[in-house]
């Protein structure tokens, strides 16, 4: 049970990793505050965009669920 926890741990860590890396920089970050923000935003959101941000949400529910769900193991055994 352990090992199966870790496993997804480790996956949805990665795939989580990558899914915040494609998504689309807003602003108001450290890097407008040099200059970096020069680009313009549209207002709304793509469809692409919205269902990255669900997919993201949901990997993030699975990591939070995986480590939870370790440490009681870890606890218990």
């Amino acid at each position: 049970m352990i090992l199966t926890f870790s496993i997804l741990l480790i996956l949805s860590s990665l795939l989580l990793i990558v899914l915040v890396l494609m998504h689309k920089g807003r602003g108001g970050g450290l890097s407008d505050m040099f200059g970096g923000g020069v680009s313009s935003s549209l207002g709304g959101s793509s469809v692409a965009e919205r269902n990255l941000d669900r997919i993201t949400v949901g990997t993030a529910v699975i990591w939070a669920i995986s480590v939870v769900a370790l440490g009681l193991l870890f606890k218990w055994s």
